[in-house]
Formats: structure tokens, C-alpha cells, sequence
């Protein structure tokens, strides 16, 4: 079982996915984050790295993403990158991720990429107000990746926001479930996990995926 967290930047995709991995738990759910899977900027300098448009599918190593989740599906052991986001570099050790019975992947390209809309079984978008997705964005950029405001409103204004409504938005269609920002955010969060909890527990009888709609 695969299951898509997509939504903007900001959106809260990640704190999502993270928390259903710590309600249901490490043994039967692996996360998979797109933003691993940066590719490596090492042979560039500094200012030049800053100046890639990361929203855009070509700074993500697709081809990659797809491979390990294949892998996963199979039963199989990953070795999944770690990014650092202060150098736009990977850092030379890689973590070991083992297979569970419900994968997660979440990344705001996710639903725009048709190799891995394929492999999702489960295909969940966040729907989050930009005013909110901006605030949080800045926050985090300044707070834990070294960015200055100035740096993180123009990259906002010249590639997240454009990218966004190429890449993002106009996927929100395809998915399954929308989480919406405010008070049933945290309802239908539960649902999902009691989803991924039921079919994990079914998962040796082959039954069939079961979707809360």
C-alpha cells in the first residue's frame, strides 16, 4: 500500500505524514519525503545553487524517487539520501529505510509526476490557504535552513509561487482525499490512520484496499 501526501509548500504535508507515522507506527508505516531527493548542486558554487528553481521537477531525482519505491513495494531495503538544505548538497552517508507494509511518500511534485502517481494506491492532498503556506514557509526557511526574509521572499516570488500553479494546484484533482486547513483537519487525519491501520492488519489475508471516502 502507497500512499501520496501532496500539497504547496507550507501546506503542512510533511507534519501530516509524519504524525500518521507516529500514530501508527515506525514497524508499519516508512516515509518517504521527496525533498531527499534533491539532486546534488556540488559541482555548482554556492550562489549559483541558490538560484535553481527547486519547485520545478527537474531539480528532483525522479527516476530515483520511483526505483525505491519500487523497491519497497518488493519487500526490499533502500538506501535513501539525506539533503543538506544549507548547502543545496547530499551529504555522503545515505540512511538505510526497510520495507513496511504502508509507504508514505509526500512532496509537493508528487501528483505532477505520472511514474508516481502510477505506484499510489492512496492519493491524499493538503489543501492549505497560501497567506498560511507563505508564513510557514518563511518561518522554516529562517529558522531551520539558514535563510535570510530576503532570500526566502524571492525565491517565494520567483519560482514557489509560479511553480505552484504549474506543478501543484492544478494536480489537486487527482487526489483521493483533500485535507482541508481547520477543525477537520485533525477528524479526517484520524480516519486515515484507523484506514492505514485496518489495512495493514488485513494486509496478510491479501484483502483489498480499503479507502475512506
Amino acid at each position: 500500500m502507497i500512499i501520496g501526501i501532496c500539497g504547496g509548500t507550507g501546506s503542512g504535508k510533511t507534519t501530516i505524514a509524519r504524525k500518521i507515522v507516529e500514530s501508527v507506527g515506525v514497524e508499519k508505516v516508512v516515509l518517504v519525503e521527496q525533498d531527499s531527493y534533491y539532486i546534488d548542486l556540488a559541482e555548482l558554487s554556492l550562489d549559483e545553487r541558490r538560484r535553481v528553481n527547486f519547485d520545478h521537477p527537474g531539480s528532483i531525482d525522479i527516476d530515483l524517487i520511483v526505483t525505491h519505491l519500487k523497491q519497497l513495494k518488493k519487500g526490499n531495503s533502500i538506501e535513501m539520501p539525506v539533503y543538506d538544505f544549507a548547502t543545496h548538497t547530499r551529504e555522503s552517508d545515505n540512511k538505510m529505510t526497510n520495507w513496511s507494509p504502508v509507504i508514505i511518500i509526500e512532496g509537493i511534485l508528487i501528483f505532477s509526476q505520472p511514474e508516481i502517481l502510477a505506484l499510489l494506491d492512496l492519493k491524499v492532498f493538503v489543501d492549505t490557504p497560501a497567506d498560511i503556506r507563505l508564513l510557514r514557509r518563511i518561518r522554516r526557511d529562517i529558522q531551520e535552513r539558514g535563510r535570510t526574509l530576503e532570500q526566502t521572499l524571492n525565491q517565494y516570488e520567483k519560482t514557489i509561487r509560479p511553480m505552484h500553479f504549474e506543478f501543484v494546484e492544478p494536480f489537486r484533482e487527482k487526489a483521493d482525499v483533500i485535507i482541508p486547513e481547520g477543525k477537520n483537519r485533525q477528524m479526517l487525519m484520524n480516519n486515515l490512520c484507523s484506514l492505514i491501520v485496518e489495512n495493514t492488519e488485513n494486509a496478510a489475508t491479501g484483502a483489498v484496499l480499503k479507502v475512506l471516502l
